[in-house]
């Protein structure tokens, strides 16, 4: 396996990731409201919309590294998906830890947050890829935990739970439901 390139191709990713993810922000905005880009864009500032979007960009560099660095499958899959809910968890759980203190969000913490976390989690992605002993031999559980995945992501903006990491702070809203008209 190409370790350097591998390096070097996580490292881009925590980039790359970072800018797709300001652009899917905006991606639903900037579209006039489509339904194609209701789905992969934030479509509102919830908690999930933001994680959502981070996920999303995280998946696709990954799939974009399968086509160009020869690694072993089942353990870059287990690496991605570590990887993906690593990402996910500590978006979610600083965000709220730090609410708790400040009692509110702070722009640039979050910014500067999303960055470490996306590093971060392109980081231990490469470790368990280049490192992970016997990491093969959780590929199945791995599937399922990315099926899970994507079917939160694709129900929870259109169909989100009654709960606080899916309302929109500014309109009060849920979803692609509770979005305000301007």
């Amino acid at each position: 396996m190409p370790k350097r390139m591998l390096l070097w191709s996580e490292i881009s990713g925590a980039v790359a990731v970072y800018a797709a993810a300001v652009f899917l922000h905006f991606a639903y905005a900037i579209s006039g409201g489509s339904a194609l880009w209701m789905v992969f864009g934030a479509v509102n500032e919830s908690v999930w919309e933001h994680v959502k979007i981070y996920s999303e960009a995280y998946t696709v560099w990954a799939l974009l590294q399968l086509c160009w660095i020869k690694v072993p499958f089942r353990r870059y899959a287990v690496a991605k998906c570590v990887g993906l809910y690593l990402l996910m968890g500590l978006m979610i759980g600083f965000f709220y830890t730090y609410t708790a203190f400040t009692g509110r969000s702070i722009l640039l913490i979050d910014i500067l947050s999303s960055v470490v976390f996306t590093t971060l989690s392109q980081a231990v992605s490469y470790l368990l890829t280049v490192k992970g002993e016997k990491l093969e031999e959780y590929y199945h559980p791995a599937l399922m935990l990315l099926l899970l995945y994507y079917l939160m992501f694709f129900s929870f903006t259109v169909f989100p739970p009654k709960l606080g990491l899916f309302r929109d702070p500014l309109g009060g809203g849920y979803g692609i439901a509770g979005l305000r008209v301007v």
